[in-house]
């Protein structure tokens, strides 16, 4: 089966993580004069992202935007590059011996390959493409030199009817080899695939793990799975057990290689939404972006240990943190996953749920089920546990209207600049400095580019205070349905701590 494929930027097309390098020596003795030297946060040289097919619906409609935000000490040079993954089709050979070819013989159900179409000229200027129906491919790309720190590609996908209804949006994530997601199903009303992107040349193994209210479900099928070179493929998970379960955390474990990994939960009646990735098992953790009129919030819960947690719940409201009443803790069974309904624990004002330990820490994954919306006029989304937004933390696909940004200071009160950046067909950059209060939740409506032609990005840069967590909302009405859709904003590893050596070891080469 031909596939509509997509590929950005002519350019290189070897694949790395994001690299850097650091010059190690042995700890001097206190009070020397030789004490180790701190580190330097240097622009990382590499990075990669990979994005998930984005639909099956021949009604779909998905646009990408890639951004880098500039960086001092980056140069000149550099480019990035998109390129359509190797999809297996029904009829082609298990074995994968003939993917990445990118020849199309009628038979085995490869792709022909796809010319560019998006071209990325300068650092902090998005660039969109946009593909139709449902057999765009997933992407599998890197970015080096002055376009590798903070590289965001966003896509985003419309649905009109359908299984799955509504807006989709996902950031494309970088290789990895250890993903949870809290928060899928096999409902009978659910249609929930992993998505597993390889972007190396050798393919890679993978184990994808099930557990439910009572713990691990016992699947033989999702032990193994080979994924090809430069291929994306969809397991869907009601293929890996025969058991319902509303509420389950899928586990996806690397034996061998990495991929990038996301979860597209399809619902028959509430539309469907990306899950991405929890951030790692800890014992404190922050869900931000709970968007003010969710009519419903799920929260779902797993300790990868055999130990239990015991959980405090709390919502970081505009005010202050509060204690949803009824919920004031939440007791989550080792290996087990939990789910506790909030209901509207908003009550029309932007929040962020925050979980720290009762006593002893334990480390746990969560993440939340949103809805918006009554009756059969009804949307979901996810919002998994985020990490801090750091050093910075891009966001692209903003339009202008529509988009909100929250962010929360659980700990202590911040200090915080937000770019708008160019549009990507014009406009100029604007910044604007926010003070977000110790505890609290601010949605503010983010600084648009004067003169402003197309989508632009936001870059989220802490200035002083506690950690921040932020996540974007975009949010469209189709049919008198609010879609909608929540990305979190973790740092964008744009920086590399890079240590600097107490002595030049390059005469050693001469």
């Amino acid at each position: 089966m031909n596939r509509t494929t997509l590929s950005l930027i002519a350019g290189t097309t070897a694949l790395a993580a994001v690299t850097g390098f650091a010059a190690l020596s042995a700890p001097d003795a206190p009070g020397t004069d030789t004490a180790a030297k701190a580190a330097a946060q240097l622009p990382v040289e590499r990075t990669s992202l990979l994005c998930p097919a984005p639909s099956t619906s021949d009604l779909a409609e998905t646009s990408y935007t890639s951004f880098t935000p500039v960086t001092k000490g980056t140069g000149s040079g550099g480019k990035a590059e998109l390129r359509a993954a190797t999809e297996k089709s029904a009829d082609a050979p298990a074995d994968g011996k003939e993917e990445g070819t990118g020849k199309d013989d009628g038979k085995s159900g490869k792709d022909k390959p796809a010319e560019p179409v998006l071209t990325p000229k300068e650092p902090g200027k998005p660039v969109t493409g946009d593909s139709s129906g449902g057999d765009a491919p997933a992407l599998v790309g890197t970015a080096d030199g002055r376009f590798a720190p903070g590289w965001t590609v966003q896509e985003t996908t419309e649905v009109a009817a359908g299984t799955g209804r509504g807006l989709q949006g996902v950031n494309c994530t970088a290789p990895d080899t250890d993903f949870w997601f809290p928060g899928a199903s096999t409902d009978a009303d659910r249609t929930d695939y992993v998505h597993l992107t390889n972007p190396d040349d050798s393919a890679a193994v993978v184990d994808i793990e099930l557990y439910g209210k009572d713990g691990a479900l016992k699947s033989a099928v999702g032990e193994g799975i080979t994924v090809p070179p430069h291929a994306g493929e969809p397991v869907l998970l009601s293929t890996l057990t025969d058991e319902r379960q509303t509420d389950l955390t899928v586990h996806v474990n690397v034996r061998s290689g990495r991929v990038g990994a996301a979860v597209q939960a399809l619902d028959d009646k509430l539309g469907g939404d990306w899950l991405a990735a929890s951030a790692d098992p800890s014992g404190s953790l922050v869900l931000p972006g709970i968007p003010k009129d969710a009519t419903s919030v799920r929260l779902v819960a797993l300790t990868p240990a055999d130990a239990d947690a015991d959980l405090k719940v709390r919502l970081a409201s505009p005010s202050g943190l509060i204690t949803p009443a009824g919920h004031e803790t939440v007791h989550v069974k080792g290996g087990m996953t939990t789910a506790v309904d909030l209901g509207d624990v908003t009550r029309g004002e932007a929040g962020s749920l925050v979980l720290t330990p009762t006593d002893r820490s334990v480390p746990v994954v969560a993440a939340l089920r949103v809805v918006r919306g009554k009756g059969d006029k009804q949307e979901t989304a996810f919002i998994p546990a985020s990490r801090p937004v750091g050093t910075r933390a891009t966001s692209a696909d903003n339009s202008g209207k529509d988009s909100t940004l929250s962010l929360t200071a659980p700990n202590a009160a911040a200090t915080v600049k937000v770019t708008a950046s160019a549009g990507s067909e014009g406009g100029t950059p604007v910044s604007k400095t926010y003070t977000i209060k110790a505890g609290t939740t601010q949605d503010i409506e983010p600084p648009v580019p004067g003169g402003l032609k197309g989508t632009y990005a936001l870059t989220v840069e802490p200035v002083s205070g506690g950690p921040v967590y932020g996540a974007r909302t975009l949010a469209a009405t189709e049919g008198g349905v609010p879609a909608f859709t929540v990305q979190t904003l973790p740092d964008d590893r744009g920086t590399v701590a890079v240590p600097e050596a107490d002595e030049d070891l390059s005469v050693l080469q001469k």
